[in-house]
Parts: C-alpha cells; sequence; structure tokens
C-alpha cells in the first residue's frame, strides 16, 4: 500500500474504533460508578461484595476443613473444633452484608440474586436460622462427640442449601 493511501486510512480506522467504543465506554463507565457508589455504612459497593465474598469463602473453607475431617478414618477433633468455632465468627452480620445496591445491577460480579432484596424478611429468617445452627455446630464440636458434630454439621449446612437453593445463583 503506498505511503499517501496509508496516510489518509490510518485516521479513518483511527475514527472508526473510537466510535465503535463510546457505548462500551458507557456501559462500563455505568457499572463503574455503581460499583464506587458510597453505602450508608461508607464502604463503597465493590467493597462491601467483595467483604462478603471473602467471609463467605472463609466459611466454606471451614465447612470443607470439618467435611475432609468427618470422613477421615480419624477425624483430628482439635481441626474440626477450630473450624466450627469459625463459622459463626465470621458468620457474625451477615444479613448486613446485603445492603441494597450490592446486587447483580451493581455492576461487580456477584452470585446474590435480586430476590434476596425481593424477599428480604425470608432471607433474613435464612441467615438467622444459618447463624444459630452454626452457633449450636461451634458448642457441639467442643462437646468432641463426633457423631454429635456429624448431626450439627449437616444441620448447619442444611441451612446453607436453603439459602443458596433460593437466594444464590447457580453454580
Amino acid at each position: 500500500m503506498s505511503r499517501r493511501k496509508l496516510q489518509t486510512l490510518l485516521p479513518v480506522v483511527a475514527g472508526i474504533m473510537l466510535l465503535s467504543a463510546c457505548g462500551q465506554n458507557a456501559e462500563t463507565d455505568v457499572a463503574s460508578e455503581a460499583a464506587s457508589a458510597e453505602l450508608p455504612n461508607g464502604m463503597t459497593v465493590k467493597e462491601q461484595i467483595e467483604a462478603r465474598q471473602g467471609h463467605l469463602k472463609k466459611i466454606g473453607k471451614a465447612f470443607k476443613a470439618i467435611s475432609d475431617q468427618l470422613k477421615a478414618g480419624s477425624p483430628d477433633l482439635a481441626e474440626i473444633q477450630t473450624a466450627a468455632a469459625s463459622v459463626p465468627q465470621e458468620a457474625m452480620g451477615m444479613a448486613d452484608w446485603f445492603p441494597e445496591g450490592t446486587g447483580p445491577g451493581s455492576g461487580v460480579k456477584t452470585e446474590a440474586l435480586p430476590i434476596i432484596w425481593e424477599d428480604k424478611a425470608d432471607f433474613d429468617e435464612k441467615v438467622l436460622a444459618m447463624q444459630d445452627a452454626a452457633g449450636n455446630l461451634a458448642t457441639v464440636a467442643q462437646g468432641g462427640d463426633i457423631a454429635a458434630i456429624g448431626a450439627a454439621f449437616k444441620t448447619t449446612g442444611g441451612t446453607c442449601k436453603d439459602c443458596h437453593d433460593k437466594y444464590r445463583e447457580d453454580d
């Protein structure tokens, strides 16, 4: 291609690329603004969702540790007790992890479904049931009876499932 044609063609191509990106930037800007909006608790939407996800991952890690030990031939009671004690600690304040504006419309990746905010009373009941079961699991674990720990673990896991089935995007 001649130098003259190249000099004419480059600005045209650059202009087309800029124009095609305009709509994409507008969507990105709106999502970015929503994610950086400040909530009444002083956190941004993004910070709130990341904090929520962090707590939930820690709870999941504790559940995995307990599950692995309960399946082991010789469960490590100390490991179970430590993990079980962390669950109610991590779940503390869970109902407050889901303020208005931190759902899928926020522009931040979350598996929380919009029904959380549409049926907040039921969601809050499920959160309380999980927190109660988690407290019981921690107490039972301190007693050291593996069979009782298994039963309390199953009950606590059931409360998680109840919530996930209705309020969390499928894995």
